[in-house]
């Protein structure tokens, strides 16, 4: 699966993407904010990650850029308790320049084409800027903190959980137009 917005291409990684997703992730800011990337986060990890097999209704995609095909992240959805559950990581030296915002909405139309009819995502509370993307890309606080495993820490920590109800946005979108 391919999808292009404005300035990024979404596409499966490749077996000789291993070394762009190393360099990109194995920086301890970015993984002590995700749940299931050890840290330190080693070579072995990376080519196991890009080897896992594609699943058609929960993709997980490299973010790359779309003028040059640099890869600049990952996002992906996985099954979760109520929906489909929303991830993604971008690397330190593209933070700030709204990508994560860009490819989260990339995905939200993916998720929707796939059939998907809600989503879910989390952010640890000490990384407010995840939760800042979550509701650009139209998410809303559920009202809901727990505790979560966070292997990059070694330790489970707090995160704050968001919802996005694709059904509802359809009906708002088709009663705009």
């Amino acid at each position: 699966m391919f999808h292009r917005s404005e300035r990024l291409l979404l596409r499966p990684f490749w077996p000789e993407d291993w070394g762009a997703v190393f360099k990109g992730i194995a920086d301890e800011a970015i993984v002590r904010h995700l749940a299931s990337a050890p840290w330190p986060y080693e070579a072995e990890h990376a080519q196991a990650f890009v080897a896992l097999p594609a699943e058609l209704h929960f993709p997980r995609l490299a973010i790359t850029l779309a003028d040059g095909g640099a890869l600049i992240g990952c996002i992906g959805i996985d099954p979760g308790d109520a929906g489909a559950d929303l991830g993604y990581w971008i690397a330190r030296p593209h933070w700030g320049r709204g990508y994560g915002t860009e490819a989260g909405r990339a995905m939200r139309e993916i998720a929707r084409m796939l059939g998907h009819t809600r989503l879910t995502a989390s952010h640890f509370i000490d990384n407010p800027a995840s939760g800042r993307v979550l509701q650009k890309i139209g998410f809303a606080p559920t009202g809901v903190r727990r505790e979560r495993a966070s292997l990059g820490r070694g330790a489970a920590a707090m995160t704050v959980e968001y919802a996005l109800d694709l059904v509802a946005e359809d009906s708002v979108m088709q009663r705009a137009a």
